[in-house]
């Protein structure tokens, strides 16, 4: 297996993880600061444990959880969005990459599957 640190996945969503949580990090509403930023956090942390496990199929178990993890954060970028607790640009952005990270995670979920 890989080292995570090397998965443009885990690379892409750590980056993600880092923007929002600088961007929240002002947020007056701590409540929604803890949530997204632990939600944020979740999807490259669980993508490392699971790389660190012993094997295949927990390697995947963790990758669902993250998955999980990354619609959680879209929703609350979503919400944050429409709050105005983030511009509009950066909203967009961030939504778009969560999209498109679940995708990846999706495909690596595939690929580590028995045929």
């Amino acid at each position: 297996m890989k080292n995570f640190e090397n998965l443009d996945v885990w690379i892409r969503a750590k980056d993600l993880a880092v923007e929002v949580c600088r961007a929240v990090s002002a947020c007056r509403n701590f409540g929604f600061q803890d949530q997204i930023m632990r939600s944020s956090i979740s999807v490259p942390s669980n993508i490392s444990e699971g790389a660190e496990r012993n094997g295949k199929k927990e390697f995947i178990y963790f990758l669902g959880i993250a998955k999980g993890s990354l619609g959680e954060l879209r929703t609350q970028l979503i919400i944050g969005k429409e709050l105005g607790y983030f511009d509009i640009s950066s909203s967009e952005i961030w939504i778009k990459e969560s999209r498109e990270l679940s995708k990846m995670i999706y495909g690596l979920i595939n690929s580590l599957k028995p045929a």
